[in-house]
């Protein structure tokens, strides 16, 4: 049985976590929603306590277990969104790294990647483009080889730290009859020339993140920047040519290996939600909720069981007509709602 129990290294790493949420992120989320500016001094502190770098990726990534990672990510969203994402934006490109990466390109990128406690950097992972989201295999972003180096070209969207990052993980195609099995990824180290940020995107929600586009103009990298070497992608070009089967697109899997991560944000917003609605929340609130949700989840209990569901051999309509009672008693269903609404115009 899969179990989700943390043991006592992972509370005290969670209570760490949460720590610097409640005390670095939550007293700045205000204001970096509002400006939408990257959290710079925010990201620095992290680095600082080894929350943010290579040494944070490598603690999670001993853990056997699988559940140390999703739950600090939990605590850092519950502290705000959008300063999570920016100090959790360049987890995307080290998988990717990791995942295609030689040795010799994983221990040469990654520290830029990352840059130092006092002077932290971000990286990018652009695969998006305007026609082309979730359907990987409709890249238009080129990459041609030109003697010893490759050309890219095209446009990126929506892409986390775009343009302000020091590294970035390209996606393009270098041969486009084979679909997502003739893409490859590039690095594109800081400074290049060729590459830079286009509209940076203003957004609903997460608005510390940094989101833009990434405009490739004949965008230059030496040979040694093809992500994974250029005999491993001969190889890979070869085996879609002979039609032979392969593993999923290296973006496809980068994805696969991160969204858990992005569920546990998920978590870390609705718990944050809660804990402050809880906060708030009188007497009548919880008499009216508790009592609708039993009618309304006794009903589709019957409804679930049909013809069987309504006769008395099973319990399901017991539950239902004793339910009925919690909308009536102690104040009815329509009282609390009048209670409620004088509580919250200052009229109780």
């Amino acid at each position: 049985m899969i179990g989700f129990a943390l043991n006592e290294d992972q509370v005290a790493a969670q209570k760490w976590v949460h720590e610097f949420a409640e005390k670095e992120i939550r007293p700045v989320a205000s204001h970096y929603d509002e400006t939408e500016e990257f959290p710079w001094p925010v990201i620095k502190k992290a680095a600082q306590i080894g929350l943010y770098g290579w040494d944070y990726y490598q603690m999670v990534g001993e853990d056997e277990s699988g559940v140390l990672q999703p739950a600090l990510v939990e605590e850092l969203t519950w502290g705000c969104a959008g300063i999570a994402l920016g100090i959790l934006g360049t987890g995307l490109p080290l998988v990717a790294l990791i995942a295609s990466g030689t040795a010799e390109q994983i221990v040469r990128w990654t520290p830029e990647m990352f840059g130092t406690p006092d002077d932290p950097r971000v990286a990018a992972f652009a695969v998006t483009e305007p026609g082309a989201g979730s359907d990987v295999s409709s890249l238009r972003s080129r990459a041609v080889r030109d003697g010893d180096d490759w050309v890219l070209n095209g446009q990126k969207v929506f892409i986390t730290n775009g343009g302000i990052a020091g590294v970035h993980i390209v996606v393009a195609t270098v041969d486009p009859g084979l679909g997502h099995r003739g893409q490859a990824s590039f690095i594109i180290p800081p400074g290049t020339p060729g590459l830079r940020q286009g509209k940076k995107e203003k957004k609903l929600g997460i608005r510390a993140s940094h989101t833009a586009e990434v405009l490739l103009e004949d965008c230059r990298v030496p040979a040694d920047c093809l992500l994974g070497g250029q005999e491993r992608l001969d190889a890979k070009l070869a085996r879609a040519r002979d039609k032979k089967p392969s593993r999923a697109s290296g973006a496809l899997a980068t994805f696969e290996a991160t969204r858990p991560v992005v569920g546990a944000q998920a978590v870390g917003i609705a718990r944050a939600a809660f804990e402050f609605a809880f906060e708030h929340a009188e007497g009548s609130m919880s008499k009216l909720k508790a009592g609708e949700v039993a009618v309304r989840v006794t009903d589709e209990a019957i409804q679930i069981l049909g013809g069987y569901g309504y006769i008395r051999d099973f319990p399901v309509e017991k539950f239902h007509r004793d339910a009925k009672i919690y909308c009536l008693f102690e104040g009815t269903s329509e009282i609390q709602r009048l209670v409620i609404s004088r509580a919250n115009g200052g009229m109780a």
